[in-house]
């Protein structure tokens, strides 16, 4: 019997976006659903069990903005946003209300799919129990039991405790997804402080410092936040 491919449930009103983006989903090894509306693509979310949505803003009888919020009230699944508004406000946006991750039109393909592949490895069931005591990344090694990282074999880093705290809350975000400001704030430092993206900037600097040729793990998404790990 063949192994279920993942399904992709496609939200939006383009009908050349389905005409391009279903073939080349199904190349890639997914089952491709297709909704042109808001309500079609809740109701689809609902009954076909996707495991991830690929949600344009820019839909005909609801803003995309608003969807976010109505699919997360009944799913965890990857959230892909897909827009041609280029504003960091509305990309915050999307983020801060739970998409997981955002791809500009136009896009390139083969960056949509490592996107899509890298969400789908962050929700895979197998890699979603515990968390790790020790991680990898790159040249990184991140020991959350002793609250230790280190690059490469070297001694471990002097980092504070909110350097670290930092560290932990980018590298447990998930490699490749965007994090943006107020997230981490919220994270680290805790409400009040949500919308100090000058301090967080601060202590994201020291970090890459420290990092030194591993620095380059952290990736500065201008406007919004930060994402963690290799480049796509």
């Amino acid at each position: 019997m063949s192994e279920a491919r993942p399904r992709i449930l496609v939200i939006d009103d383009e009908p050349q976006i389905h005409r391009f983006l279903g073939p080349a989903l199904e190349a890639a090894g997914y089952e491709a659903v297709r909704a042109l509306t808001a309500a079609e693509g809740l109701r689809l979310a609902a009954e076909r069990s996707p495991a991830l949505v690929l949600l344009d803003l820019g839909l005909p009888d609801q803003d995309g903005q608003a969807v976010i919020p109505r699919l997360r009230a009944f799913t965890a699944i990857p959230i892909l946003v897909l827009s041609a508004r280029d504003r960091e406000a509305e990309k915050v946006q999307a983020l801060d209300a739970g998409a997981d991750d955002y791809i500009e039109k136009p896009f390139a393909l083969g960056e949509l799919l490592a996107r899509l592949r890298a969400a789908l490895r962050r929700s895979d069931p197998a890699a979603a129990g515990a968390s790790p005591a020790v991680l990898r990344v790159g040249s990184l090694t991140m020991d959350f039991a002793r609250r230790m990282a280190r690059v490469d074999e070297d001694e471990p880093l002097k980092l504070t405790p909110r350097e670290w705290d930092l560290l932990a809350a980018l590298v447990r975000g998930g490699e490749g997804r965007v994090m943006t400001h107020r997230q981490l704030l919220t994270a680290v430092w805790g409400p009040a402080q949500a919308e100090e993206a000058q301090y967080l900037r601060v202590y994201i600097g020291h970090l890459r410092q420290k990092l030194g040729e591993a620095g380059r793990l952290i990736r500065t998404e201008p406007g919004i936040g930060y994402r963690f790990g290799e480049a796509e």
